[in-house]
């Protein structure tokens, strides 16, 4: 059987739905007050725009009772996050979103209720939690390459976040080796800063090095040049 493929017109309208223009106005802003941060949290940001946005777009498409629910418990979700904060609105619907992924379990509904409630699970800060359901995710969707990229570029971040830079650096290479792909520039970066917390220079400025001469473009461009210059002895 073929695999299924998202189209480059698909990949836009998940990128950029018009749901989230507020949500992209608040992070532009934070990203002008604290650039570093705002960039090495990029990729997870990314994840769930994407994820929220693919699950928007299915139930446009379809009449699942699933998606109907997912529905529901995204907007209690948004609610709570707004009036408790993330570690009260992601207790107020574990059970919610435990139940869809129990029951429908099999179906597109059910794997797409796993991958949002591992983001809900990561901004809680319960990264135990987030990271076995981006594991079981990434069985979901392992023929959706590009979904799939980004539950491992998550799954980076998660152990980043515990500090297992070993792992965390294990899943930002798998980014890394993947060719032509958009977000390599910013796994590189990650590498940089990890390698760097495991004391292997060697391996941090390479990364960076290859942020300069592989990603003429990129966003890290300049930060890659401010480390490779307090690292590199003249």
């Amino acid at each position: 059987m073929a695999k299924k493929r998202i189209s480059r017109a698909r990949k836009r309208d998940l990128a950029n739905p018009d749901e989230f223009i507020t949500f992209w106005t608040k992070l532009s802003n934070f990203a002008a007050e604290n650039k570093v941060k705002a960039l090495c949290a990029l990729g997870f940001f990314m994840v769930l725009i994407v994820v929220t946005a693919g699950f928007l777009y299915f139930l446009k498409k379809s009449e699942d009772t699933a998606f109907a629910l997912l529905q529901q418990n995204i907007t209690k979700y948004q609610t709570l996050l707004k009036d408790t904060g993330p570690e009260k609105a992601c207790l107020g619907v574990e059970k919610d979103f435990q139940s869809i992924i129990e029951k429908y379990s099999g179906r597109a509904g059910g794997k797409h209720a796993r991958l949002i409630y591992a983001n809900i699970c990561y901004t809680a800060k319960d990264y135990d939690e987030a990271i076995e359901l981006y594991k079981k995710s990434l069985e979901d969707f392992n023929d959706e390459p590009f979904i799939k990229n980004l539950i491992i570029n998550s799954l980076g971040y998660s152990y980043t976040v515990k500090k297992d830079y070993k792992t965390a650096a294990k899943y930002f290479e798998m980014i890394a080796s993947i060719p032509n792909y958009s977000i390599k520039d910013e796994a590189l970066f990650n590498l940089g800063e990890i390698y760097n917390a495991m004391g292997d220079n060697v391996k941090s400025i390479d990364a960076f090095k290859k942020i300069l001469s592989d990603h003429t473009g990129s966003i890290y461009t300049e930060i890659a040049q401010e480390k490779l210059a307090g690292r590199i002895q003249s």
